[in-house]
């Protein structure tokens, strides 16, 4: 008995429980791509492995042994086993890898920083995402999202929201404008004015923003920017967006009695990976609103 100075093969198992249950050598054999002789040449190795015969050739193919019959159930399990065990191990390696979303005006650094650090052997991605990339949660390219609320998301019943910090927010306007030079700006006072919208943009200050018919879709942020400096459009921004500084032709205005800008962790109901739960309890811990 084991002559063969090997352990038992699995795949010598499994090409016995298929011949077993085809009770055809040749059915057998096309149902795993391999010729028959072949298959002949490992049962008999299995056979002599274990030290006695498991298949009779019968005139209709083949029937089990009385050997064979014992060890045909056992055989089974022994094979739903190593499957078990292969799942809880991908199951596993899969789970321990997480990609982040993140939108424009965003840095999630600290929070990617410390999950890394506390989880080194996590594969970790991270995600840039415009503002035309809505479904990047709801079709699987991100685990999570980290974004602004209300998020335009289609089915928000399947999504989990983690509130994570507020910020004011911000008038932008091009230099000349007439609120250009204001310490402040009211809610009030921005009725009427052309906005120029992103889908990520949060979508509580709709009705300060009016958009007319001749503004033209929107390309990019630069391309948002460039309506504003141009002075089709104005921009209400998170104070903690610092893009609009980068132009000499834009100026800030806060805004008084707006509400806030709140950023969120949002994440798909129901799913198992537990990543998402240790980026939500980092997020938290770590992620501030910028200094004004």
């Amino acid at each position: 008995m084991n002559d063969l100075g090997q352990d038992l093969e699995l795949r010598l198992v499994r090409n016995f429980t298929v011949v077993a249950a085809h009770q055809h050598f040749g059915r057998a054999a096309a149902d795993l791509h391999v010729a028959q002789p072949a298959l002949s040449r490992q049962i008999q190795r299995l056979e002599k492995y274990l030290g006695t015969r498991l298949l009779d050739r019968v005139p209709q193919g083949t029937r089990l042994t009385p050997a064979g019959q014992r060890f045909l159930p056992r055989a089974q399990a022994l094979l739903q086993a190593a499957r078990q065990a292969e799942l809880t191990v991908r199951e596993q390696a899969e789970t321990e890898r997480i990609a982040i979303g993140y939108v424009e005006d965003l840095v999630i650094t600290a929070a990617v920083r410390e999950l890394r650090r506390r989880y080194p052997d996590a594969e970790i991605a991270t995600r840039y995402l415009s503002c035309r990339d809505v479904g990047a949660l709801s079709d699987k390219r991100v685990d999570a999202l980290i974004a602004r609320a209300p998020l335009p998301l289609a089915a928000a019943d399947d999504v989990f929201t983690t509130p994570l910090y507020e910020e004011p927010r911000m008038l932008v306007v091009p230099r000349g404008h007439r609120l250009a030079d204001r310490p402040s700006v009211t809610a009030e006072e921005l009725a009427g004015e052309e906005a120029a919208p992103c889908p990520f943009e949060t979508a509580d200050w709709t009705s300060y923003r009016i958009l007319g018919t001749d503004v033209p879709p929107i390309g990019s942020y630069e391309d948002k920017l460039e309506l504003v400096a141009s002075g089709r459009a104005i921009a209400v921004l998170p104070v903690g967006d610092r893009r609009s500084s980068l132009r000499p032709d834009l100026v800030t205005v806060p805004i008084e009695g707006a509400p806030s800008s709140q950023v969120v962790l949002v994440s798909r109901k129901g799913d198992p990976n537990p990543m998402i739960r240790n980026l939500r309890l980092v997020a938290k811990a770590v992620l501030t609103a910028p200094a004004a």
